[in-house]
């Protein structure tokens, strides 16, 4: 799938037809210690072929405050910021079919989910599962966990949703919680 210091960004076709929404590849090479799972890009995501698309998505500006990344760099720039750092990008889902981009319109008979057998056999250093929100974990423990009994799981932990629509905690509560989550001292 990679190799240590090369940018990952196998395209895939990543789109929402008929409601039928498409992952994109991971982002991930032999540098990557911690990867940070979503549940399925939104429409924002999709449409621009681009991780935490929608402006209002906290995601970017949470992780550029986090790894000292200044706000305008450029998208190819942040997954090399990422990658540096140790970090990858992936979701849950490969394939669902959702109506819009919120997480709770996924049609669950229509699910499924990424080859993360695969993805820990290519790359056994990742020793850290970050999931973007409760639904990302939820699909994960449901769908992926009872897969993985042949290998020693990395340590999940669940982070508040950088979502627009989630708003019950402020951008200054989730960044405190991922600066946490992420080991980080800024």
């Amino acid at each position: 799938m990679g190799d240590t210091g090369t940018l990952i960004t196998i395209t895939s076709k990543s789109t929402i037809e008929n409601s039928i929404a498409t992952s994109f590849a991971p982002i991930v090479n032999d540098n990557t210690h911690t990867l940070i799972l979503g549940s399925m890009p939104g429409k924002a995501s999709l449409d621009a072929q681009q991780y935490y698309a929608h402006s209002r998505n906290a995601f970017w500006p949470i992780l550029c405050k986090l790894l000292d990344i200044p706000v305008t760099t450029d998208y190819i720039q942040r997954l090399r910021h990422l990658q540096n750092s140790g970090i990858g990008l992936w979701d849950v889902l490969a394939q669902c079919e959702r109506p819009g981009s919120l997480d709770s319109d996924i049609k669950s008979d229509s699910i499924i989910t990424n080859n993360f057998v695969e993805l820990f056999a290519s790359y056994p250093q990742i020793r850290r599962l970050l999931f973007n929100g409760t639904t990302a974990e939820h699909y994960f423990r449901r769908h992926i966990l009872p897969q993985l009994t042949s290998i020693t799981l990395p340590k999940i932990q669940k982070l508040p949703s950088t979502s627009p629509a989630h708003a019950s905690l402020s951008f200054e509560q989730k960044l405190a919680i991922w600066k946490a989550a992420l080991n980080i001292s800024i």
